[in-house]
């Protein structure tokens, strides 16, 4: 069974001005320890997908499971299979890293005990051992994207969902996080899907491409296969593969509206 089904998956808001389908019928897969990209351009209904498989909204059609757990029936099963880092991250600036992640644990129904065995395998793991008792404020930007990254994988999901995960970082910071998401996948077979509006990002992590425009799936394949098939050689430009896919660019503008 692949870690991740959607079939069909939709929803339509209510306005004012009448409905609007934001998600017009998602179809995708990605299997155990596979690392899906996810594009679209802005708009195209790359958040509200996300948020739907999340649990965070719930759809208006279609169904998904996640690690095996149907994302209308069982959202809890799917909350406990799954890790989510937002883009905006969620940590308080008031406490220490060691608080944060242990009170993570905690949530997740650990022990005290193994709350604090957990925060210190995380902390090893992810290089924030020299600033476990650092208040988050005082942390630097990779560092911050680090203990995100901790907190989502603090109960050991099999699905981590990783929203724009480098925004805003600077090139080495960038080039560690994606080391980062390799290590993840490659020690413990977790599934990572990974929305981006880096195609550089795209290219280097994902071993597979599913790209969205106007609420559906309009592409769907490795990297070098999408190249190939819509720009004509495996070593066009993700840039270029894009724009012949979709005839948008990726990054949202300042004055775009915003996306669903």
């Amino acid at each position: 069974m692949p870690a991740i089904s959607v079939s069909g998956l939709s929803r339509t808001f209510t306005t004012k001005r009448g409905p609007v389908e934001a998600v017009r019928g998602i179809d995708l897969t990605a299997e155990r320890g596979e690392i899906l990209g996810f594009l679209g351009p802005n708009g195209a209904g790359k958040t509200t997908t996300l948020r739907m498989l999340t649990t965070l909204l719930a759809p208006t059609g279609g169904s998904a499971t996640i690690a095996g757990c149907d994302l209308v029936r069982d959202p809890a099963g799917v909350r406990r299979a799954s890790g989510y880092v937002a883009q905006s991250g969620g940590v308080d600036p008031h406490v220490s890293v060691r608080e944060e992640l242990v009170t993570q644990a905690r949530l997740y129904r650990l022990t005290k005990a193994q709350a604090v065995a957990r925060t210190e395998e995380l902390a090893a793991d992810l290089g924030l051992t020299g600033v476990l008792d650092r208040r988050t404020a005082a942390l630097s930007g990779g560092q911050r994207r680090r203990l995100d990254i901790a907190m989502g994988l603090t109960h050991r999901p099999h699905v981590l969902f990783l929203d724009e995960p480098t925004t805003g970082l600077d090139p080495g910071s960038r080039a560690d996080l994606w080391d980062l998401v390799r290590r993840i996948r490659a020690e413990h077979g977790t599934t990572v899907f990974l929305t981006t509006h880096y195609l550089d990002e795209a290219d280097a992590l994902a071993d597979r491409l599913v790209i969205v425009d106007k609420g559906v799936v309009v592409a769907d394949g490795t990297p070098d296969a999408l190249k190939r098939t819509h720009a004509g050689s495996p070593d066009a430009s993700l840039q270029d593969t894009f724009l012949a896919i979709t005839g948008r660019d990726s990054a949202p503008k300042d004055t775009a509206p915003l996306a669903v």
